[in-house]
């Protein structure tokens, strides 16, 4: 679920192992997996149900690595070996280590690469295989024509974005070529990467035009909304150094991917309160908001990645989902959102991000869309009176969450309640002067970005 109407699936590709957990041990890039398809649907049929109901399908995929590969006591079928799409054996780890293996001679060794295992006391992980799965050879041109014909392949059947996993694991010249061969197909398609690292200089080097060219998903981010609406409870003010709203390094901070949590971490140990209070944030912030499964009710909150964070939610939990005090606030937020330009698209200036008070701005001027959000949040325990001067533009304010509107001068005063959101919203072009610095300076700022970038 990415913060309007797409929703994110799975690797759907042939792979061996209970414990693969998301289709990433891969053996067969070009073949479903056997337990997906029925006899009346398949990754096509899929894909158009899916369209037909207005969603988006985000595909993931990895370029790194296939199934587990050595180390087994006895050597196991398919394991470390990739098929390619007319099931011929093309690559075959056979059970040993990286360093024993010959592709100089052995064909089917030249697929993967010799190197490691490599730990971080002795070099970089990323040097290496990751988790003794086949690791591929990224200087081999068979391997990248593989994976691109692979996966041109699915999105053709329908897909509208990708999500790549363990992105840093391949080197920028890697994904640059990748990415480019997808777009030549599929021009402008989004993608995001999963480099899972709480460096924002490191892996904003993925959005890079020369690099990847790609979105990421905002881990700096992330370690702050758990601080912020987890049981630490810190103020809104941790919030403002990792959206990188202006000299920041990422080519452009408004098409990150916001989250809290995934399957590869401990879910956000929050409160009813606290789930409410950071969608309310995710869903009228910067960025695009991802939400991982169950997190509409809570579910296995604050359990680890292998202690309950993947457990099967169920359908008897999605039939109940909706008596979760979360379901509805996240319901009519996100609603909210899908209906609101400026929340989707706009640029964000802050009035105030103190405490358990956040005031911020979302601004929309483009084409013939012109559109100014006021959001207020309040992640306290009792109900605050907020007054709004500062940037304000005088004129009829709608309140988008309630019913009518003020009339405004030069304040705006309202009441949020508790661990409530007020959202208010201004049609027409910007006329405040203040305002329209702060708009000026942030396109500056964007345009200095691209052109350093560009270089």
């Amino acid at each position: 679920f990415t913060g309007s109407k797409p929703i994110s699936c799975t690797s759907t590709l042939t792979d061996r192992g209970k414990t693969g957990y998301h289709g990433y041990w891969g053996i067969n890039f070009y073949k479903l997996d056997e337990h997906l398809p029925s006899a009346d649907l398949d990754f096509a049929g899929l894909t158009k149900g899916l369209h037909d109901a207005k969603l988006k399908v985000v595909l993931d995929i990895v370029g790194n690595h296939g199934s587990p590969a050595w180390t087994m006591p006895k050597r196991q079928p398919q394991f470390g070996q990739i098929f390619d799409k007319d099931g011929k054996l093309i690559a075959d780890h056979q059970n040993l280590a990286p360093d024993k293996l010959d592709p100089k001679h052995n064909p089917l060794h030249a697929f993967y690469n010799n190197i490691g295992p490599v730990d971080g006391s002795k070099g970089s992980i990323f040097d290496g295989n990751l988790a003794e799965l086949s690791d591929f050879n990224e200087h081999n041109p068979a391997v990248m024509d593989y994976l691109v014909g692979a996966y041109l392949q699915w999105t053709a059947q329908g897909v509208d974005a990708l999500r790549i996993d363990t992105i840093g694991w391949l080197p920028h010249p890697w994904w640059h070529e990748f990415v480019n061969r997808i777009r030549a197909e599929h021009p402008g398609m989004f993608m995001f990467g999963e480099a899972f690292d709480y460096d924002a200089a490191k892996i904003a080097e993925h959005t890079w035009p020369a690099n990847a060219n790609v979105s990421v998903l905002d881990f700096p981010l992330r370690g702050a909304l758990s601080s912020v609406f987890g049981k630490e409870q810190k103020g809104f003010e941790t919030l403002a150094e990792p959206l990188h709203l202006s000299g920041g390094p990422y080519a452009n901070p408004y098409a990150l991917m916001s989250f809290y949590d995934n399957h590869d971490m401990a879910r956000l140990d929050a409160s009813d309160a606290g789930f409410i209070d950071v969608h309310n944030w995710l869903f009228t912030a910067r960025g695009i908001p991802v939400l991982y499964y169950g997190s509409e009710t809570g579910f296995m909150r604050g359990r680890a990645e292998h202690a309950g964070n993947r457990a099967y939610f169920g359908q008897q939990r999605v039939d109940e989902a909706g008596q979760s005090p979360i379901f509805a606030p996240l319901q009519r937020i996100a609603k909210l959102r899908e209906a609101t330009p400026a929340l989707q698209r706009g640029l964000q200036v802050n009035e105030r991000l103190h405490g358990d008070e956040a005031v911020f701005y979302r601004v929309l001027q483009h084409g013939d869309a012109a559109q100014t959000a006021l959001v207020l949040l309040n992640k306290g325990d009792t109900a605050r009176w907020f007054e709004v001067n500062r940037y304000l533009q005088a004129g009829q304010w709608r309140d988008v969450l309630g019913s009518g509107s003020l009339k405004v001068k030069s304040s705006l005063k309202t009441e949020v309640p508790a661990h409530g959101v007020k959202v208010f919203v201004l049609e027409g072009q910007v006329m405040q002067a203040e305002l329209q610095t702060q708009l000026d300076a942030a396109m500056a700022d964007q345009q200095a970005r691209d052109v350093r970038l560009a270089q």
